[in-house]
């Protein structure tokens, strides 16, 4: 009798290990992407600072591929804008991802239960 259970506890265990293997990999994933789009944010940041201190008037060439096209300062401003904001919610999203997996973290606390049962049988 003990021997079906023991193969249901294996079975059980292994599956647990491997969703809380995955919902590890998915977590570091989303760290790294959180992390560029942090970088992204600050560069384009840092360049609409730059941009501000010049005058009004001021024409600037927007790399495009392998060419360059000619901008107003308020064309560049408005999408470096853009880019900071969708950065902003692409990272919100991700955290918020990141806090659904990691309340699933339970299935860690259920995998170390089962080992324990692994090891009492």
């Amino acid at each position: 009798m003990a021997a079906p259970v023991d193969l249901e506890l294996k079975k059980a265990f292994t599956e647990l290990q491997a969703k809380v293997i995955d919902t590890q990999q998915k977590v570091k994933l989303a760290d790294i992407q959180i992390e560029q789009l942090n970088r992204t944010k600050k560069h384009a940041h840092l360049t609409d600072t730059e941009i501000m201190t010049l005058i009004d008037e001021t024409n600037m060439y927007e790399g495009v591929g392998r060419m360059f096209i000619l901008q107003s300062k308020e064309v560049i401003h408005n999408q470096l804008l853009e880019k900071q904001k969708i950065a902003e919610e692409k990272i919100k999203e991700l955290e918020f991802l990141i806090a659904g997996r990691a309340s699933s973290s339970y299935l860690s606390g259920n995998g170390s239960r089962l080992a324990g049962l692994l090891v009492t049988v």
